[in-house]
C-alpha cells in the first residue's frame, strides 16, 4: 500500500492518543487532488480533518493515492456532531472524534442532470464518463459523481489495516447510511458520515463500495 505523507501543521490537529474503535468513511464534495484538501484544512481554525484523503481522477493526481497529513492514533473534528442527533435518536451524547478515524474521498458527490449535462452542487459539470446512476435514489438523488475502482481499493487497504492495528470489526450492516444508533452509542465499526449526521450525504451506497465492505 502506497501512502504518501504531506506536511499539515500540528495546530490542526490534536495529538492525544485514544482508543479508536470507529471508522467513518466520507468524500470531500471538491477536486480530485487529495493534497490540495489538507492545504485547504490547513486554512481552518476549527481543526477539521480526517488523517488521509483519497485522490481521485484529474487535477494532476494519481487515482487512488493515499495522502496522510497525520497519524490514525490522533484526531480532528471530521463528523460536527450535534447534541440534538444523539436526543432525537435517546443517546447519550459521546465525542465520537476522539475515537473514531476518517476517510476522506476527494469525490463531488451528488449531481443534478440538466440538458443532459451533470452539474455538482457549486455548478460544476461533470464528465458523463465518471457519472453513476444508482438503480433507486439516495437521499434525493440518483446521480453521483463515481468512485472510481482505484479509490475503492485504497479504502479496502486502509481498512483492513487498521483492523489488525486497532482490532476494529469490518462487518458490513445495512444502517450506515442513516442515522445508526450503533455508531451514535460508539458501537465498534465501520460507518459513513450519514450514520450520525441527517443533513450529510457521504459517502453514497455505490454497488462497488458496498460489495467491497461486505467482502471484508
Amino acid at each position: 500500500m502506497n501512502i504518501r505523507q504531506v506536511v499539515f501543521p500540528e495546530n490542526q490537529y490534536i495529538k492525544e492518543e485514544h482508543p479508536k474503535t470507529q471508522i467513518y468513511l466520507h468524500h470531500t464534495a471538491g477536486n480530485a487532488n487529495g493534497e490540495n484538501v489538507f492545504k485547504y484544512w490547513a486554512t481552518n481554525a476549527e481543526r477539521i480533518a480526517t488523517c488521509v484523503t483519497i485522490s481521485g481522477k484529474g487535477t494532476g493526481c494519481v487515482d487512488g493515492q493515499i495522502i496522510q497529513g497525520f497519524s490514525s492514533k490522533f484526531w480532528a473534528f471530521h463528523l460536527g456532531l450535534k447534541e440534538s442527533t444523539f436526543q432525537k435518536a435517546s443517546v447519550p451524547y459521546k465525542s465520537l472524534d476522539r475515537t473514531s478515524i476518517g476517510i476522506e474521498i476527494c469525490n463531488w458527490g451528488q449531481l443534478t442532470q440538466k440538458n443532459g449535462k451533470f452539474y455538482n452542487y457549486v455548478g460544476g459539470v461533470a464528465p458523463a464518463s465518471e457519472v453513476i446512476k444508482l438503480d433507486k435514489p439516495y437521499k434525493g438523488h440518483q446521480y453521483f459523481h463515481n468512485y472510481t475502482d482505484a479509490q475503492i481499493a485504497s479504502v479496502k487497504d486502509l481498512l483492513l489495516l487498521w483492523k489488525d492495528r486497532y482490532k476494529i470489526p469490518l462487518k458490513y450492516n445495512e444502517d450506515i447510511w442513516a442515522i445508526s444508533k450503533r455508531a451514535l452509542s460508539g458501537q465498534p465499526g465501520v460507518y459513513t458520515h450519514n450514520s450520525v449526521r441527517i443533513d450529510k450525504i457521504d459517502i453514497y451506497p455505490h454497488p462497488k463500495m458496498i460489495e467491497m465492505l461486505k467482502s471484508l
